[in-house]
């Protein structure tokens, strides 16, 4: 399971966080939402372990997730793909980054081989995009942190990869949280919320 316990976290003096609770179980799925400026992403980063909370702490499968080392359970995808690859990296290099990216999870998020000698600004933003997914989809990955990953993407594409994303939460058991004040999306999808703004 993951916990979320009492966190809070501040920029300078400026509080964005304070005494949050959750917890995720595997196959569950959480949305996080609320308007720009509650915190959302900080929340976010702070559960993959990007960022160290002021206080409190976040727990995965009983281990403090800053005390994991080598690949995290918990893999995080963000709204804006080309700031999370390296630009002088061809795309098959960004892929297989962490794991060696099998055919049936390249498949299943629609990546031709084509792309794969392609550097990443020669690919579109949902193209990106589905790269980014794809390589956080190893076996090891116990829970994602999407980070308003369609924001970038048409509503097509926005549908196909949620439709991948649940095949994969339900197929192998993954904790999702999704950070979105997508209200239509939200709607349509089958999770519990939590909105930062009751905190």
């Amino acid at each position: 399971m993951l916990e979320v316990k009492n966190v809070s976290f501040s920029y300078g003096k400026k509080e964005v966080l304070k005494d949050i609770s959750l917890t995720v179980k595997p196959g569950e799925l959480l949305i996080i939402t609320a308007p720009s400026g509650y915190g959302k992403s900080t929340l976010g980063k702070i559960i993959g372990g990007y960022l160290k909370p002021s206080k409190g702490e976040v727990i995965v499968d009983d281990k403090n997730i800053l005390d994991y080392s080598g690949y995290l359970p918990v893999q995080m995808a963000f709204q804006h793909p080309e700031k999370s690859v390296n630009r002088k990296w061809k795309i098959d290099k960004i892929l297989n980054e962490g794991w060696n990216v099998n055919r049936d999870v390249a498949e299943k998020f629609g990546i031709k081989d084509y792309w794969l000698e392609k550097f990443p600004q020669e690919l579109s933003g949902g193209e990106l995009q589905r790269i980014c997914l794809a390589r956080i989809m190893s076996d090891e990955t116990k829970y994602l942190v999407l980070d308003e990953i369609t924001t970038m993407v048409d509503a097509i594409t926005q549908v196909q990869l949620f439709e991948v994303l649940e095949h994969f939460r339900l197929k192998h058991n993954m904790g999702m949280i999704l950070i979105s004040h997508n209200h239509k999306l939200i709607e349509r999808l089958d999770g519990k919320v939590l909105d930062l703004t009751k905190f």
